[in-house]
């Protein structure tokens, strides 16, 4: 193509593949769509012509390996497409019809400038040599920035109230590794994601529409500051180092703290907060329990796990919450309960894994439901807690409905023949009653009516040697067992009239299996020890049973497996290993 080419009415030019074209002397005032794919002619030079194309509205410069610039000024552009333009350092654009952008692989594009009041939406993803961006945009509502690794903290300024894009509603900074201090405030911004931002230490939003935020990655965050914000939930992840945290949400359900381990100071207003985890926080202290309780008056759900630092005293503190009904205390060093009795009276759910150094007398209150009336469920796992402690609580406790024992090394034989789910007067005692007396086949065993456990867990408890529930229990509403992982179990005798799931996978000693349980569906026994004969005799009394798991058993064979279809057509789902 001549250097002097002119043509007023050419509309569309497609001059891709062209290499020597360079287009300084061409004026082609008429054109709308401008192709120069891989033209590797066209320079920063080329701009002049272009810029007298005052028609033009698309404009595509893809593999123009030359070009180290472009400023425009084109009032009808509306797309524009910059491809592996290798060598391309600045882009300015000043166009109100602009709305569409397309910047990919321009490894040393150093600085964007754009004026539009029609592009609504800008992704600039791994341009990791841009440093500056001015935007003035009014209409601009998403921008995506994913990658920019060279971005540093003035960036904040483009994106802030009266930094030229006043309805931004979503920004997105993931792996902008060089933030360091991220400080917004906007009215409009409703989402934003810093997830991977390595380097960010400081973090200050004020922003009342705020709505999401994504921190996931942001391992040395340090200070965090959410005041004002919008936030219906907010997930710090596993900030490590963050020490300090101020949180003015008053629309905020849910807050999850989980993993701050370094955290001492911490300030929430949260008036709605329905939700608060602070497991392994274990810095935060009495005060700022008080204050929580004192902000957050509607807090339903409470995790506290392994927060060591918070004593009775500071417990005290939960009487302010009137509508608690989880509350988890796992991995502290309570010793007793009261504290929890004065301040929860409306509890519903205790979580008490690895209390180590809970007393034997600390459940006595709970009995009969004496204290804590509504609690209906209890997980006392991993505790050191006796057999006896264990075994009153089962039979002074009838109105709880699932309890987890899990891995409590104090428990030898789970056996309620002898006194437990049965009901005492008040002056009376399991252990001052006749063993003789207490046997099924010689007494009637009064039975407590309201007895209504429903799911009872001993996963791992390695000591069990035995587990008998009788019919005289009258355990009617017991529906799920779980023994799994307690290899020493050898007997289970079960007469439980709803009970539709048992779990015994890996219980390698078993030997002895009888089950009077006539609405059991599902049985597992993966790696069970249990004999082929026994197993055949056992499901023969389970006539609704759908479900059979005895995958890796050892002594179960393939002529088993058959035999075992055969005596329970309506079986849908054996698991074998054959």
């Amino acid at each position: 193509m001549p250097q002097t080419f002119r043509s007023r009415n050419l509309r569309f030019l497609d001059a891709s593949y062209c290499s020597n074209i360079s287009l300084e002397a061409v004026r082609m005032p008429r054109l709308v769509d401008l192709r120069l794919h891989n033209c590797e002619g066209i320079n920063a030079t080329s701009m002049a012509s272009l810029s007298e194309c005052v028609f033009l509205e698309a404009l595509q410069l893809d593999f123009c390996w030359l070009l180290t610039s472009v400023t425009l000024d084109l009032p009808r552009l509306r797309h524009i497409s910059l491809v592996n333009c290798r060598k391309i350092v600045e882009l300015n654009l000043s166009s109100p019809a602009l709305v569409s952008i397309n910047v990919t692989s321009c490894p040393i594009l150093n600085r964007i400038a754009i004026i539009s009041t029609a592009l609504e939406k800008l992704v600039l993803q791994k341009q990791q040599s841009l440093t500056t961006i001015m935007l003035q945009c009014l209409c601009l509502s998403e921008v995506d920035l994913t990658g920019c690794e060279s971005l540093n903290d003035s960036i904040c300024e483009v994106f802030r109230d009266g930094g030229g894009c006043p309805m931004l509603n979503t920004l997105i900074l993931d792996s902008c590794e060089s933030l360091t201090n991220v400080n917004l405030n906007s009215i409009s911004l409703c989402t934003l994601s810093l997830t991977g931002c390595l380097g960010l230490t400081n973090l200050q939003l004020a922003c009342p529409r705020l709505q999401k935020v994504h921190l996931d990655g942001c391992d040395y965050l340090e200070k965090a500051s959410f005041s004002p914000v919008g936030l219906y939930s907010l997930n710090l992840g596993i900030c490590a180092h963050l020490t300090e945290l101020e949180i003015r949400a008053p629309q905020m359900k849910a807050l999850e703290m989980k993993g701050c381990g370094a955290l001492s100071q911490a300030n929430i207003d949260c008036p709605q907060l329905h939700s608060l985890d602070a497991s392994f926080c274990s810095l935060l202290n009495n005060v700022f329990l008080a204050s929580a309780t004192a902000a957050c008056p509607s807090i339903e759900l409470l995790v506290l796990m392994s927060c060591t630092s918070i004593g009775p005293e500071g417990l005290l503190a939960l009487q302010r919450l009137s509508n608690l009904t989880l509350l988890d205390m796992s991995y502290t060093y309570l010793t007793n309960l009261q504290p929890i009795i004065d301040s929860c009276s409306q509890l519903k759910v205790l979580k008490l894994q690895a209390c180590k150094y809970l007393e034997n007398t600390a459940l006595i209150p709970l009995h009969k439901g004496r204290a804590l009336p509504n609690l209906c469920e209890l997980d006392l796992s991993y505790g050191t807690l006796s057999q006896s402690a264990i075994e009153e609580l089962l039979a002074w406790c009838p109105h709880l409905t699932r309890l987890s024992l899990n891995g409590c090394v104090n428990m030898h034989n789970l056996d309620w023949r002898f006194g437990a789910c049965n009901s005492y007067s008040d002056s009376e005692s399991p252990k001052k009653q006749n063993k003789s007396d207490l046997r099924d086949d010689k007494i009637n065993v009064k039975g407590n009516p309201n007895q209504l456990l429903q799911h009872l867990n001993c996963v791992g408890c390695a000591n069990i040697k035995k587990v008998i529930i009788p019919a005289s229990a009258q355990c009617v509403n017991l529906s799920s067992l779980n023994l799994s992982l307690s290899a020493n179990i050898q007997e289970v005798n079960l007469a439980c009239l709803n009970l539709a799931t048992l779990k015994l996978s890996n219980c390698i000693a078993l030997e002895i299996l009888q089950l009077d349980c006539p609405h059991l569906t599902s049985l597992l026994l993966q790696a069970c020890g249990i004999e082929e004969q026994e197993l055949e005799c056992t499901i023969q009394s389970c006539n609704l049973l759908e479900t059979l798991d005895v995958r890796f058993c050892p002594k179960i064979s393939s002529t088993s497996i058959a035999k075992l279809r055969l005596m329970s057509p309506d079986l849908k789902r054996i698991f074998s290993s054959f």
